[in-house]
């Protein structure tokens, strides 16, 4: 959801961006057709789960399909995951994914950002695909793209250490272009 503000940002006032990082998002509108309709069909299933059992059993479903396979044992992990979502309401949750089913076509915006950015994903998310993001560091000029090893959709919760020293080695990058 984080990219998909920025997106907004860069749309409303793209000369007060000094620099963008894109963590595991997307860019692509909603598609209608059999693979939308099947994305709306689970977002809606998980918003009916959260509605009827509480959000901390749609995030402990929810996190099967967006963590690394081999993670799914950290416990340490998910809980933190699971706390994150407990933390908003069923309502909240319902909003988000109307926003995201009525997502509009971003490649414009990765066009005309002419600030530095930053592209970084797993290597194994399975929800916002690497192949969009090697599309998305294509579509922004000059950008840089990183891929964490051994990580799904939740890089900062999953690798924060790799995910931290991405954005140090890019901020620094930042700071030694502009002396």
């Amino acid at each position: 959801m984080g990219g998909r503000v920025a997106y907004e940002i860069l749309r409303r006032a793209p000369k007060r961006v000094a620099g963008v990082a894109l963590l595991d998002t997307a860019y692509r509108a909603w598609v209608p057709g059999p693979a939308g309709e099947r994305e709306r069909a689970e977002r809606m299933e998980l918003v009916e789960l959260a509605r009827a059992q509480g959000m901390r059993v749609m995030a402990r479903r929810w996190v099967q399909r967006m963590v690394y396979p081999p993670r799914l044992t950290d416990e340490h992990l998910l809980s933190a995951i699971v706390e994150m979502f407990a933390r908003k309401s069923p309502e909240i949750f319902a909003a988000q994914i109307r926003a995201l089913l009525g997502r509009p076509d971003a490649a414009s915006v990765l066009c005309s950002i002419r600030c530095p950015a930053l592209v970084l994903c797993g290597r194994q998310d399975a929800w916002s695909l690497p192949a969009s993001h090697r599309q998305m560091a294509f579509l922004i000029p000059g950008s840089e793209l990183v891929m964490i090893e051994c990580c799904g959709h939740m890089s900062p919760m999953e690798r924060p250490a790799e995910v931290t020293a991405a954005m140090r080695e890019w901020l620094a990058s930042l700071a030694s272009s502009r002396k």
